[in-house]
């Protein structure tokens, strides 16, 4: 059974750093490509970031670039999203995807405030 399980969401700062993890059970981790997404009140959800499964090729959304880092750890089977310099419009509920399945997280909770 595929599980994905997100950690690390919380309140903070504007200006501030989060590190969001995603640690994946049930498949090959390390076939598979993986992503984040994020999605505000009201709002579509966006990708944010991919990376492939090696970790060496990555992709993000214009609107995170260089603030954001996505990374994987293929030993721990774990995606990690590093966030700074977050800004009030990154306030969202932040998943992860296992590319191009259904695969998705529950999503944890980001939000960015003073």
């Amino acid at each position: 059974q595929v599980q994905l399980v997100e950690s690390g969401g919380g309140l903070v700062q504007p200006g501030g750093s989060l590190r969001l993890s995603c640690a994946a059970s049930g498949f090959t981790f390390r076939n598979y490509a993986m992503s984040w997404y994020r999605q505000a009140d009201g709002k579509e959800r966006e990708l944010v970031a991919t990376i492939n499964t090696a970790g060496i090729s990555t992709n993000y959304h214009d609107s995170v670039k260089g603030r954001f880092t996505i990374s994987r750890d293929n030993a721990k089977n774990t995606v990690y999203l590093q966030m700074s310099s977050l800004r009030p419009e990154d306030t969202a509920v932040y998943s992860c995807r296992v590319q191009y399945t259904n695969w998705w997280g529950q999503g944890t909770q980001v939000t960015v405030s003073s």
